[in-house]
This record gives C-alpha cells, sequence and structure tokens, in this order.
C-alpha cells in the first residue's frame, strides 16, 4: 500500500511556525541595580590577593585581572566608575622571594621543562631572580590619591599605620608594594591614603597577610597577633570607612589546609626501601642513642627540629606539614630530612605552629562575621569556599579543584588562585554583595582570564 504524501502551502508553514514562535516565553533578565548600595566610587584594600598576586609576583595582566578590577567593571554597571591601579608596566612584574638569601625579588614563576637531580626532565615551575637594577622600573608606579586599589601584598595589618611601609627600598624597606602609590612615600600611611579616598563602597579581605606572613616561613617571623589585636585594628578601619555611611564587603579567611603550597609535599614522603631503613637506623639509633627515631620500609616522617624532643630532634607526624618553598632536589637525592640535614624549621609547621594557625583562623573569621554585621557589610564565606573548590566545583561547565596545577584553580606558586579562579572568588563576593544589599550586578564570565599556561 502506497503513502499518500500531503503537500501544505508554504503560506501554512509559515503560519504555522509564527504561530510557535508567539507562544515561546521570553526570557526576562534583571535590569542591574545598585539596590542599597552606592558604586559611585569604589576602593579595595587588603593584601596578596585583592592586589591580584599570582604565580608568586605582581604583574600586569594579574592586576588587570584581580578581584577588585573584575568586580570594578561589573560596578559599572550599576552606577560605578574608572577604577584605578598602580600598574606594574609589564607582565614580567615583581614577586618578593621566599628564599631572601638567593636575591630579594623573583620573577612570576611559569611551566619550563627541569633536569632534576636525578637526570629526570619534566614540566616544573620555573621564576628567575631580579638583580637590583633591573627590579628599578617594577618599583615606581602612581603618586598621589589617585589610586583606587590600595591593597599591599605581605602588610600586615598593623604596616598600615607604619609610614615606614611606605620607604624605598634603597632606605631598606623590604616590602616594594606600597611605595609605587603612597601619596607621600615615608610620611603617609597606608590607613590615612584609605581613609582619604571617602569611597561610597568597598571590598575588603583583611587578615589573610597577619596569618599567612606566619604560616608561609613554618612560623619563624613575627607571631600572629592576637584575635583582640585583630579586633581593634579592624574596629579601626571599618569605621573610617563608613563614618560617611559607605558600605562594603569584606571576606573571611581560608583553611591553610586548602592551599597546595602546604599540602602537596606530605610530612611521611620519605619512602625508602629496607636496606634504606636498616642504615638509617643504625646511624640515628646504634651510633648516635637516638632510639626514638626509628625508620621502617616504606614511608616515613622527615626529621625535624623540636626543643621539647630527645636531643632536640624527632620524625614529622600526621597533622604535620612541609611548605612547597622546601629544597625538593635535595629531597630527592642528597636525603634532606633523613641524614645529616633535619627539614629546617622555615619549611615545617609542627603541630604546635598548626594549632597556633587553626585558634587564628577560627578567631579571626569570628571577629570578621561580627564586624561585618556590626557595620552593615555584606559578608563572603571563603573559608565554606575554599574547602568546597578542595571537594571540587564546577562553573560553566568546566571543573576546577585545588589538585596543584591540573586542578585548575591555584597558580604555580601553590597559594594565590590564577586568573580564572580570581573570577570564581568575584564572582562570589557579587553573589554576598547582591544578597546583603538587594542589588542585581550580573555575575563574570571572563573569556580573557588565564588558569596554567603550558609551554
Amino acid at each position: 500500500m502506497k503513502t499518500k504524501k500531503i503537500f501544505l502551502p508554504v503560506s501554512i508553514i509559515a503560519l504555522s511556525f509564527l504561530f510557535v514562535l508567539s507562544c515561546t516565553p521570553e526570557l526576562e533578565v534583571p535590569e542591574p541595580s545598585a539596590g542599597e548600595a552606592n558604586f559611585s566610587k569604589t576602593i579595595a584594600i587588603g593584601g596578596n590577593y585583592m592586589a591580584g598576586t599570582q604565580d608568586g609576583a605582581l604583574f600586569l595582566q594579574g592586576q588587570r585581572l584581580s578581584i577588585p578590577a573584575l568586580l570594578a567593571e561589573q560596578f559599572k554597571l550599576v552606577g560605578g566608575n574608572v577604577f584605578s591601579q598602580a600598574l606594574m608596566p609589564d607582565n614580567n612584574g615583581l614577586g618578593v622571594n621566599s628564599k631572601p638569601w638567593e636575591g630579594q625579588f623573583v620573577t612570576p614563576s611559569h611551566l619550563g621543562n627541569k633536569t632534576d637531580c636525578k637526570g629526570v626532565t619534566s614540566l616544573s615551575p620555573l621564576k628567575n631572580i631580579i638583580s637590583a637594577s633591573n627590579a628599578a622600573p617594577y618599583l615606581t608606579g602612581i603618586a598621589g590619591n589617585s589610586v583606587h586599589n590600595l591593597s599591599v601584598p605581605y602588610a600586615n595589618l598593623v604596616d598600615y599605620f607604619n609610614p615606614a611601609l611606605g620607604n624605598s627600598i634603597a632606605s631598606g624597606n623590604t616590602n616594594p608594594y606600597y611605595n609605587r602609590f603612597a601619596s607621600n612615600p615615608g610620611v603617609s600611611t597606608l590607613f590615612n591614603d584609605i581613609k582619604t579616598q571617602n569611597a561610597t563602597f568597598f571590598s575588603a579581605w583583611l587578615g589573610m597577610e597577619d596569618i599567612y606572613n606566619y604560616a608561609s616561613v613554618g612560623g619563624t617571623s613575627t607571631p600572629i597577633p592576637s584575635s583582640s589585636s585583630f579586633s581593634n585594628t579592624l574596629d579601626t578601619i571599618l569605621g573610617a570607612l563608613t563614618a560617611n555611611g559607605a558600605k562594603g564587603v569584606i571576606a573571611t579567611i581560608p583553611d591553610f589546609r586548602t592551599f597546595p603550597y602546604y599540602t602537596l609535599v606530605k610530612w611521611d614522603n620519605a619512602d625508602i626501601t629496607q636496606i634504606q631503613a636498616d642504615s638509617l637506623n643504625y646511624l640515628w639509633d646504634t651510633l648516635s642513642g637516638l632510639s626514638h627515631i626509628h625508620f621502617v620500609k616504606g614511608r616515613n616522617g622527615f626529621i625535624i627540629n623540636d626543643a621539647n624532643a630527645p636531643f632536640g630532634l624527632r620524625q614529622m607526624k600526621n597533622g604535620e606539614y612541609i611548605t612547597l618553598s622546601v629544597p625538593l632536589d635535595s629531597m630527592k637525592c642528597f636525603k634532606y630530612g633523613l641524614l645529616v640535614n633535619t627539614v629546617n624549621n622555615r619549611y615545617v609547621l609542627d603541630s604546635t605552629e598548626v594549632y597556633k594557625i587553626d585558634q587564628a583562623i577560627n578567631s579571626y573569621n569570628a571577629v570578621i562575621t561580627q564586624k561585618a554585621a556590626q557595620y552593615n557589610l555584606a559578608l563572603v564565606d571563603m573559608h565554606s569556599y575554599f574547602n568546597s573548590v578542595v571537594s571540587g566545583i564546577k562553573w560553566d561547565g568546566a571543573d576546577f579543584n585545588a589538585v596543584f596545577v591540573s586542578g585548575g584553580f591555584f597558580s604555580l606558586d601553590g597559594y594565590h588562585p590564577n586568573q580564572k579562579a580570581y573570577a570564581l572568588i568575584a564572582n562570589e563576593f557579587i553573589k554576598a554583595i547582591n544578597t546583603k544589599y538587594n542589588a542585581v550586578i550580573p555575575t563574570i564570565n571572563c573569556v580573557e582570564c588565564n588558569g596554567i599556561l603550558f609551554p
């Protein structure tokens, strides 16, 4: 039996198509709105994260795609204006070397081929030392009060009130960043420069440097300020910022365990054979009389200094951490942390230091939460957010997690996010602002933000 084909006039098909289109509901896109906030003059304050530091340095593209810069572009949709920064002259940038005995400054890290002490060549983060003469172009910025991003990498809150923070490197200052935009270098304070801006809205991430300047060098630097001291200082800063009715957003502090800088090199990474274990036990127990240091076949804790241990030495234990700045080649090939040289304290967070850091993060976050309520600020829970990154998050179809290099979130220094991750963090700021102030600020889809760049 043949099927009879029915041909409809073109006019009927066209009318049917128009009918279908007329029934399709239109998507209502909310009109951007400032809500209860005023974004006509915005500033940003904080440290490394708010300045845009990544790959261990501050450089042009990182600043242009920093959290405050990304926020400022969205704020323009709801009444925001020009947002200026003391930009670096290029993408070579300037980083403060974590090992100053090698040289004071470094370039941003990049992925390149490196041959290790065993002759194995593989992709690895590489950086170069910058001499004092070559650093000169990166030590100057914008003078006066024309800068809206007043974030200074590595500056503790007490430094905000110290004119010496603005001194030049030539005068002995170890922080090169505030001098680049101080209104009166060596005389003005960062606090006064912040207050003088008389901003209508501010984005703040404070307290990170007070904790992580200590944690990053194994607790060998100035102790973490008490929570009461942090609370008083934060009161002074927020009180000045909100005195004329300004609103703002402030973020909490993440757990150090969410950063590869503290978790990539495991405390028990000394993976040895039975013959190697026997040799080490003979050395430490039989010859040296340190019977509490004992090795077995497989994974073992490295040896560190501890004044409370017999003879001031012991092996690391679970819950202690080695920083990513540790000399890895020495561990691989020269039994660093196993034979003569114990792992230097600056590379280790022992159980006492871990307790201090945990206590500080918890108490600082309690203070930040309380101050956000007191000053009617939007609160961004970065502590929870970074924990979610460890578990894995998805944005715009892409997966992100905290795994070093391959996770897509952290830059090559293992502590600072990359540009894509900074955009994700900026979106968390926007969500908090929208919720608190009944604003409608669109989130960011940063197509020009880079992740890890492979050669």
